[in-house]
């Protein structure tokens, strides 16, 4: 199932999350609203994906996302989150984050320490680097789905 709808080009407003990503984990991540999540097609497999992400207009870079509960935090309503590859000098809450979603690394799992979690996110941000080099995957970074008309943002 999680290959079925890949690839996946989704756009929403970025909104606060909470608060984990940057503070306890070192990986600022990007949330999408609940409504672009229930968006999402409901079969997805929960997990680690990766692909391209652009914040408004700006450039595209390589991220990683997460899809599910997060069960090391225990979530109870699922989430999708952005880790985008690429250093901002500021929050980008309230800009139109524009994501193609092209494979999938892992299933979500729980982890036995902070420590352990941030090294499979390690991994998975290193995979995802490896994986976006190839040719077949750096076309996509070139779509025109992240040139933004001067509209309103549409998901399809």
């Amino acid at each position: 199932a999680a290959m079925r709808h890949l690839p996946y080009f989704c756009r929403g407003e970025v909104v606060k999350g909470f608060g984990r990503g940057s503070k306890e984990l070192g990986i600022p991540t990007a949330n999408f609203s609940d409504q672009v999540v229930e968006s999402f097609p409901s079969d997805i497999s929960t997990g680690v994906y990766y692909g391209w992400a652009c914040v408004g207009n700006g450039d595209v870079h390589k991220m990683v996302l997460s899809v599910g509960w997060n069960p090391f935090y225990k979530n109870i309503k699922k989430s999708v989150e952005t880790h985008i590859i690429h250093t901002f000098k500021e929050d980008f809450y309230g800009e139109i984050l524009s994501v193609v979603i092209i494979g999938y690394i892992r299933s979500e799992k729980n982890f036995s320490s902070l420590e352990a979690l941030i090294s499979a996110i390690q991994e998975d941000i290193e995979e995802a680097k490896r994986q976006l080099d190839l040719p077949e995957h750096l076309k996509l970074k070139e779509d025109n789905f992240f040139h933004l008309p001067e509209g309103k943002p549409v998901n399809h």
